[in-house]
């Protein structure tokens, strides 16, 4: 297994939504620790990392949204650190503004060289501030997409597929692609963090039958297969990568200021070798709990996770989760 890239994140600044199914849980309660002190740890670690590992990708990110207090001058940071951040922002879970205050972020964004943004749309205005868990986010997101392209930001879109908005699809794409949108991309939500909740309303293979043979195009189908596809495949996609994910956390920051970059890899390393030596291969475990006559519909990945969680249950597996990205951990590809 290859490390290829590390990740260093802070998860300090608050999301203004509670979508349905945030890949980190967000529950209200930052759990990174201070911006400064994220800050100058960061820049230690990726000194130490691109000394070390220079052939490996490094960089810095914060969450749980972009909606820090002083954005300017957090992007300046970013861009001082390398950090694909500083010219991609993901737009989601911002505050509220009203016509002119969108005018004036999207000036900013465009002084400081910001290249594109991304907004996710669940679907028509009830349907998408249902699953935010915000009133008035649908209508905030075509305020900053409007004001993004009056000052000449591009800006891409995600749609994620459920069996709840599918019939919404065709007509949010020309939504989407009226408003601006350089780039729609249709996919299926995870079942990480909160996505567990949402499985009763997974995309099932026949509801993309009602969608446009346009609308399809833009979901990868080569990503994207039901779980039928997926157990009859002769081979399996080889994960043989993984990113680093190093979480700059009020509960480990003593712990990780004190130590080298290398001892903090190397920890992680460990950790995600010890977590995937406690399942079994993905084809073991589609044996045992897969369904060959299963049209739901997965990326290799999730499926992966699910078949490792019913074995968890089974076993009673006590490892530690490399795959909560709310903490330091790996993701492999």
């Amino acid at each position: 297994m290859k490390t290829t890239s590390i990740m260093i994140q802070s998860l300090c600044i608050p999301c203004q939504n509670c979508c349905r199914y945030c890949l980190l849980s967000w529950n209200g309660k930052t759990v990174g620790t201070t911006w400064d002190r994220s800050v100058r740890i960061a820049e230690r670690i990726l000194a130490e990392l691109r000394a070390e590992y220079p052939d490996v990708k490094s960089q810095f990110s914060f969450g749980y949204s972009m909606e820090h207090p002083d954005l300017r001058q957090a992007i300046r940071t970013l861009r001082r650190l390398g950090s694909p951040q500083s010219h991609f922002l993901q737009c989601d879970g911002m505050r509220m503004r009203s016509d002119s205050e969108c005018d004036a972020l999207m000036e900013m964004l465009h002084e400081e060289q910001i290249q594109e943004l991304n907004f996710t749309v669940y679907g028509f205005r009830e349907n998408h501030d249902f699953f935010a868990g915000r009133k008035g986010d649908y209508d905030l997101l075509m305020r900053m997409m409007r004001a993004a392209k009056d000052s000449g930001i591009q800006f891409s879109a995600g749609i994620p597929l459920t069996s709840e908005n599918i019939s919404q699809v065709d007509e949010l794409v020309a939504i989407l692609q009226n408003a601006g949108s350089e780039k729609i991309i249709l996919f299926i939500p995870h079942a990480e963090g909160r996505g567990k909740d949402i499985s009763g309303i997974r995309l099932r293979r026949k509801d993309l039958l009602g969608l446009s043979e346009e609308s399809r195009k833009l979901l990868n189908g080569e990503i994207y297969r039901s779980e039928a596809d997926w157990l009859g495949k002769s081979e399996y996609p080889d994960e043989n990568k993984r990113m680093i994910l190093i979480s700059l956390r009020q509960d480990n920051i003593d712990d990780y200021e004190s130590r080298s970059a290398e001892s903090i890899v190397g920890e992680l390393e460990a950790l995600d070798e010890r977590y995937y030596s406690t399942f079994p291969e993905f084809a073991e475990l589609a044996e045992t709990y897969g369904n060959p006559e299963s049209d739901l519909m997965y990326r290799f990945r999730d499926l992966f996770h699910h078949y490792c969680m019913l074995y968890s249950e089974d076993h009673n597996a006590q490892v530690y989760d490399v795959t909560d990205e709310r903490q330091s951990g790996s993701r492999r590809y």
